[in-house]
Parts: structure tokens; C-alpha cells; sequence
């Protein structure tokens, strides 16, 4: 029986290194060390922001492949810290905050022309289902134009999801950094806005993004007349 539990534990593993490297430990540091008398202010941003960057470039190493997030969160760690470091008014966060999921966003709504939309590649991948079988079963009940205007509508969901992180990126760091860029109060500001991103940015985020991945499962079910789990790659 103790083989079972294997697959879960990296899984969990690899969640709680997320969450310190991404959140808690840059948080901390900016929180608590960026005072003259520790690291100070620009210090504490550049050692707290090579955490998240480290970790992403050693998952990269670890996984020898190209993820599309992870070289994202890569890029917005390093434009967070150049920014930081340069002293450039908060508004550069809040654009760079605002931009990236924003971006993300109209790539969706873009791809959903192309042959293999983005939505596809970033949810509904083939790590997830088994698109020959999918695809097999909708042919055989003549349901495949049906159900690719449910992907059409779950397209549209998905992007609303990175709307709504661009816009409260943007308000929360306008909200949350008001201080003079290099001082300690700005990141400390900076520490904040890192913590508050969790529960007021990726919660709603992540409740919309499996909103669209039920939504299709949901047709998947009703249009083949078979279970899901027939679908899904274990």
C-alpha cells in the first residue's frame, strides 16, 4: 500500500516550495531586513527576489523543459527587481503588474482562431486529457462542432480570469506602494504587496480558471455520454 502515497508527496512538496520561495521568504525579508541597520532597502529586494528566481531557474533545470510560467514568473522577477533597484516610480510596478496577466489574456482571446488554442496549451493540455480518445469519442456521436463552441466559451472564461488578475494587480499595487522607490517603507510596501497577492489576486483567479475546466468537463460528459475519467490522462 505505501506506494500509493509517492506520487502526492513530491506534489506536496513541491507546493510548499512554491509558496516559501515565491512568497514567504521574499516577504520576510523585505518585511524585517530593510532597515539601514540590516540589509537596507535595496539590498533586502535584490537578496529577498533571488529566491523566486533561483526557484524558477532550478525547476527549469530540474524538469529540462521550457515552461511557459515559469520563464514568465522569471521575467516578472526580473523586471520587479530592475525596476526596484533603478528607483523608477511605483507606476512601473503597477504597469509591469498589470501587464503580464493582461498579456496573457489577449493571447488567449487571440489563439482561439488558430488551429491549437492557447487554453489548450495552458489548461486543457494533454497532460490533462487525452485529446485522441476525446476527439474519437466526439466524432463517433457527431458532437465535435458542438463541442468546440463550449472550448470557444471556456476560451472566453479563461481570459476573463486574466483580466480580472491584471486589474487587481494594478489596484493593489497602486493601493499598496506609495512610499519613495529605495526607501524602506517602499519595500516594505513591496513585502506587503507580495503577501496580499495570494488571497486578493490568485484565489479569485484560480476560482474562475476552474470554473472553465468544469464548464468543459461538464459538456465533455454530456456530449459523449461517458464518464469523464475516460478523458482524463492518470
Amino acid at each position: 500500500m505505501s506506494y500509493s502515497s509517492d506520487p502526492i508527496k513530491p506534489k506536496q512538496d513541491n507546493m510548499l516550495a512554491n509558496l516559501a520561495f515565491n512568497i514567504i521568504i521574499p516577504v520576510v525579508i523585505m518585511s524585517y531586513a530593510s532597515k539601514p541597520e540590516y540589509l537596507g532597502p535595496l539590498w533586502s529586494i535584490a537578496i529577498a527576489l533571488a529566491f523566486p528566481l533561483g526557484y524558477g531557474l532550478y525547476e527549469l533545470y530540474q524538469t529540462r523543459k521550457v515552461n511557459f510560467f515559469s520563464v514568465l514568473g522569471i521575467v516578472s522577477v526580473l523586471l520587479t527587481g530592475g525596476i526596484s533597484l533603478l528607483k523608477l516610480p511605483a507606476e512601473y510596478i503597477a504597469i509591469k503588474e498589470a501587464a503580464i496577466p493582461g498579456l496573457i489574456g489577449v493571447a488567449v482571446l487571440v489563439t482561439r482562431y488558430m488551429k491549437k488554442p492557447l487554453i489548450k496549451v495552458l489548461v486543457l493540455n494533454e497532460t490533462m486529457i487525452n485529446w485522441a480518445k476525446l476527439n474519437e469519442s466526439l466524432t463517433r456521436v457527431n458532437k465535435m462542432t458542438e463541442f468546440e463552441k463550449k472550448i470557444d466559451i471556456s476560451n472566453y472564461i479563461v481570459a476573463a480570469s486574466f483580466f480580472l488578475s491584471s486589474a487587481l494587480n494594478y489596484l493593489l499595487a497602486k493601493w499598496i506602494l506609495v512610499s519613495e522607490p529605495g526607501t524602506t517603507a517602499y519595500t516594505e510596501e513591496l513585502g506587503r504587496m507580495t503577501a496580499l497577492s495570494y488571497p486578493v489576486i490568485v484565489i479569485p483567479s484560480m476560482i474562475m480558471l476552474i470554473t472553465a475546466i468544469m464548464y468543459i468537463f461538464m459538456h465533455m460528459k454530456k456530449l459523449t455520454g461517458e464518464d469523464i475519467d475516460t478523458f482524463l490522462n492518470q
